[in-house]
């Protein structure tokens, strides 16, 4: 599952930097999905588990957080651009 997110966000990424809108996508989802890293990261760290397996949820953790950014970076250009305060 962390390898295949690993080439979803990275496709999202682009497709968020292509189109430059943040129409039909949600902060809440992004959240909860680095929300989950946060929890993967904490439990094998709990767990005394800390293993190669914690760098691909930091990457991970890393593109969904640029991801929200660009969605927040494009929710404000949206809002000049189609006149919504």
């Amino acid at each position: 599952m962390l390898v295949t997110f690993g080439f979803a966000w990275p496709a999202n990424i682009l497709n968020s930097l292509r189109v430059k809108s943040s129409r039909g996508r949600t902060p809440v989802f992004l959240f909860i999905v680095n929300l989950g890293y946060v929890f993967g990261v904490l439990a094998k760290v709990v767990n005394h588990n800390v293993n190669y397996v914690v760098i691909f949820y930091l990457i991970n953790m890393a593109m969904v957080s640029f991801d929200t950014y660009l969605y927040f970076r494009y929710r404000a250009m949206d809002r000049i651009r189609y006149g919504k305060a």
